[in-house]
Parts: C-alpha cells; structure tokens; sequence
C-alpha cells in the first residue's frame, strides 16, 4: 500500500475545529472544575488539602499518560489512540458523577487525567502530519484561537451548574464533553499517520526517543520556553480559586465569570498573533511576548506594597500574561515539532509532559505558602522569569548557527 494511501485531505479549518476541540478537554476539565472546588470541601467533609489533591492527581495523570499515548499514535496511528483515551475519560466522568466520597473522586479524576492526555499530544501530532513551516504556525493559532472558547466560559457553567444543581453536575457536563469529542475522532478524523510503526511502541525504543528528543538542542530550547510559558496555566488553576474565592471574596459564579478575563485575553492575543503572522515569521514574535509575559507576572509583586487583593490587582497581570502566551505557542510548538516527523506524537507528548510538569511543580510550589496571595508573587514571575530566560537560550542557539543535532 502506497504513502499517499495515508495522506488524507484535511483542510486547515477542519483541522483547527477537530485540534481545538481535543486539545479542550484538559483546559475545560479544569476550568469546569474549580469553580466547584469550595463546594466539595463541604459536600464531603474534607480539607482543603484534600480538594487539592484531586487536582493533583489529575495533574499527574495528564502528565504521565502523555508519554504513553504518543508513542502508541506513532505506533499505532493516531486515531484508535485518541478513540481509546477518550472513552477512558468519558467513562471517568460518569464514575466521578456518582462518587460518593472523596477517595473515589481522586481516584476518578486521575483517570480522567490519563484520558484527557491524548488531546493535547495527538492535536499537535496531527497538526505536525499535515502542515509545515508558517502553516503548521497559522494552524497551531487558530486552534488556540477556538481552544479559548471553551476555558472562557467554562468556570461560568462550572459555577452556575455547581451553585444551581450541586457539584455532580460539573462532571456530567464534562463526560457530555468527552462523548462530543469521541464523535468528532469516529466521523471526521482520518489517519494521519503515514508511517505508522508497532516496533516504536517497545519500551526500549520509546525510552531511545525521548533519551534522543531530550538531547537534541531543536527540541529542548523551544519545549524549555513553552514549559514555563504555558505551565503557569495549571499553577494558576490551583491558585487562582483560592486568592479569588477565599481571599478577595468572589462567588464561585462570579470567580467563573471573572475568568473569562483570563481567557479573553488569550482570545485577543491570538486574532493579534494571527495578524501579525500575516506580515511576519512567527518566530519573530516570541522574544517580544516573553519579555511582555515576564514584565506582566512581576507587577503581582505589587500586590500589597502598592495595593490590595483585588479582582483588577490579580487579573491585570494574569490577562498581559495570557496574552503573551497566545503569541508565542505557534512558534514554539512548530519548532519543537518540525524536526521529528517520524515520531511527532512522542515529541508531543514529551512536550506536554514537560509543560504540564512545570505546572504541577509551579502548583506544589504555591502550597508551601499559607497565604495563597504571597504564593502567586512567588510562583507566577519565577516561572516566566524561567520561560524568558529559556527564549534568549533559544536565540542564542539560533545565532550560534547550531541547532543541535538529530541523531
């Protein structure tokens, strides 16, 4: 059977809509999630130590199960991978439904963690199968252009369902979700995937990758800047409930409604990077986004010396950082992506495994403060201080007229 057997014709909208629809999942679980997480320390009885931990447990599910499900996409294809997941997710999501102590509820939400997973790596797989160059870039925007739909009025329905039905029903949105999102790999995904082959699923070769991935300047420099670009993400998602909740005194209705601060400005951040990548590299935009990131983060410094604990105070900074963030994925993801083709869903999943890692750290991180307020001051700047520092790495490798090398 020919290569081009396994060369289907996906338009670049199709792709951004199936892209943005899977790579959701992770955002909206989260996003549907926290709005709920006061209400659950009461419903069952427990600690804030305790709700924490489901996040946790979810955190690390995400994680790990990446570097299982890219490898076995490039095994095995990409779609009866993302089939499989996504059952596993949706079917979590109708156990956590019906938990009936916390226990179960952690145990559920790790593996909703494992099945949300394969969206974010076969997206980007997929993508890296289609598209190159400026292209995969436009494409990897769009799809972050529709993937802020979803974040954005997530923690709205997440609060409003959690104050007007009870917690249960956040999860029963988020296995409608994961039902939608196994229908869209069943009718409208084909095989991406031209070269699929079993032996790259071995562990023996599944640790050769990522030990080549990991060692190869094309791939550590751009990874290192989104890890500590976009992990704030997941920090902020264990950070924010509590310093918008707990300490300035929003609502779960209107902390869901006051996130769509956060999520609009990824929204605007992406219709200004896809203008600017009319006229422009893409690359040339990520040095400019870090800097701007980094400078948004430090003004959380100023939270008390200068001025309160507000909704603006917290959300100014955060939404310059969401709109620094939409300006530098297509790059990045791009560049780490367009070296290894022959093993895209392993480079994904390595990438989100990273990204994620430094979220989960960024989050463990802010718990060792008992004033969530001092631990966003500490754990925000530092990591876009890290991404930063990760950029200028970049470009001087670029300058340097070494990339690394593709053993």
């Amino acid at each position: 059977m020919s290569t081009e057997t396994f060369r289907p014709f996906v338009s670049p909208i199709r792709a951004t809509v199936i892209g943005g629809l899977l790579t959701a999942i992770a955002s909206v679980s989260m996003a549907l999630y926290t709005p709920a997480m006061p209400a659950l320390i009461a419903a069952f009885g427990t600690d804030m130590a305790m709700i924490k931990s489901s996040l946790t447990a979810y955190f690390a599910g995400f994680a790990l199960a990446q570097l299982v499900c890219g490898p076995l996409s490039d095994a095995y294809g990409r779609r009866p991978i993302a089939f499989a997941f996504l059952a596993l997710y949706t079917a979590a999501g109708a156990v956590a439904t019906f938990a009936g102590t916390v226990e179960v509820l952690i145990a559920a939400r790790l593996v909703q963690g494992i099945g949300a997973a394969v969206g974010v790596a076969i997206s980007r797989a997929v993508v890296r199968d289609l598209f190159t160059g400026q292209e995969s870039a436009r494409v990897m925007n769009a799809i972050g252009i529709v993937l802020s739909v979803g974040p954005a009025i997530s923690p709205t329905i997440g609060g409003l369902l959690s104050e007007a039905f009870g917690w249960w029903s956040v999860f029963v949105a988020m296995t409608v979700f994961g039902a939608a999102a196994l229908a869209s790999v069943f009718f409208a995904l084909p095989e991406t995937n031209r070269t699929p082959d079993p032996a790259l699923a071995r562990p023996d070769r599944v640790l050769a990758t990522y030990r080549r991935l990991i060692a190869d300047r094309r791939f550590l420099a751009p990874v290192a800047a989104i890890a500590f670009s976009v992990g704030p993400v997941y920090s902020l998602g264990t950070m924010l409930p509590f310093v918008l909740i707990d300490r300035v005194g929003l609502t779960p209705t209107a902390f869901g409604i006051g996130m769509l601060g956060q999520t609009g400005s990824f929204f605007v951040g992406g219709l200004v990077a896809r203008r600017a990548m009319a006229a422009v590299a893409a690359d040339r935009l990520v040095l400019p986004a870090l800097i701007l990131s980094f400078l948004g983060a430090t003004a959380t410094l100023a939270i008390g010396p200068l001025w309160p604990a507000t909704y603006l105070s917290v959300m100014i900074p955060v939404g310059i950082f969401a709109f620094s963030m939409a300006l530098v994925i297509p790059a990045l993801t791009t560049a780490a992506l367009a070296p290894f083709a022959e093993v895209a869903g392993s480079a994904s999943a390595l990438m989100g495994f990273l990204q994620m890692g430094a979220g989960f750290l960024g989050g463990l991180a802010a718990t060792l403060f008992a004033d969530p307020v001092t631990g966003l001051k500490v754990v925000f700047p530092t990591m876009l201080a890290g991404a930063l520092a990760a950029g200028v790495w970049r470009r001087g490798i670029g300058r340097g007229g070494s990339a690394g090398r593709h053993d």
